[in-house]
């Protein structure tokens, strides 16, 4: 239904502007702490001595982080629920849909980002001097000792640029979250430019303007941290 008379602010209330950007928000801090946990996971298993493990680990990134995210969502979306009948919520639950949705989403905007996470934080790895892992090994320390308390905290202290680059790129590929049905941002974009054809680029402007105030202050902090923390070799 046109809406020609309505001013921008009318349409940002009427398409709940705000909450659209806060369950893409939503979706960027729970997608990037499960990325950081399972990407830590996958760094330790891509530089550890078992063959197998480095082997395992390599052929995920490789594979996943070379598909189009859209196929990752729609994977968990439509295959693990749709075809397996997975669900990551309680059938009884009034909001169903909208929890399972958004924490399948979740899940696949983990698999995807954690194969960015994995490979920055082993670039922050290939920065830590061989001579400190050989002097924890030489006074006996075992490798889960080696890579916990002398590699990673400074692997994570050279990576927070990276980091921060994947953060950021994380924020913006919430958006693919519409392929499994999950209303944010870009949801309330199609749906408002939808019903309110006259007003096609106010409406982009103010997504614009959202976006900015979401992924600006990421770059900010990781700026800041990044002076602050970082490692100069």
């Amino acid at each position: 239904m046109d809406q020609p008379d309505s001013g921008i602010w009318d349409v940002m209330l009427q398409y709940d502007y705000f909450g659209a950007f806060w369950v893409s928000i939503q979706l960027t801090f729970w997608a990037a702490v499960f990325s950081f946990v399972l990407g830590t996971v996958l760094a330790i298993m891509r530089v550890s001595p078992v063959g197998s493990l480095r082997r395992a680990a390599t052929m995920y990134v490789n594979t996943v982080r070379n598909l189009p995210l859209t196929l990752v969502i729609l994977a968990c979306s439509l295959g693990l629920w749709g075809q397996l009948g997975v669900v990551l919520a309680s059938e009884e639950s009034s909001d169903f849909i909208s929890t399972n949705s958004f924490r399948l989403a979740v899940l696949g905007l983990t698999l995807y980002t954690s194969c960015f996470v994995c490979e920055s934080l082993r670039s922050g790895i290939n920065t830590v001097p061989v001579g400190q892992s050989e002097a924890a090994r030489s006074i006996g320390l075992g490798f889960g000792q080696v890579m916990g308390l002398v590699i990673l905290p400074q692997a994570i202290r050279g990576a927070i640029t990276p980091l921060g680059n994947t953060l950021v790129a994380l924020a913006k590929n919430t958006t693919v979250a519409q392929a499994a049905g999950v209303v944010q941002a870009s949801s309330f974009m199609i749906t408002a430019i939808d019903q309110n054809g006259n007003m096609i680029f106010p409406i982009f402007v103010v997504v614009a303007i959202g976006w900015v105030a979401v992924v600006l202050p990421i770059g900010l902090i990781t700026t800041s941290l990044s002076r602050r923390f970082g490692v100069s070799r």
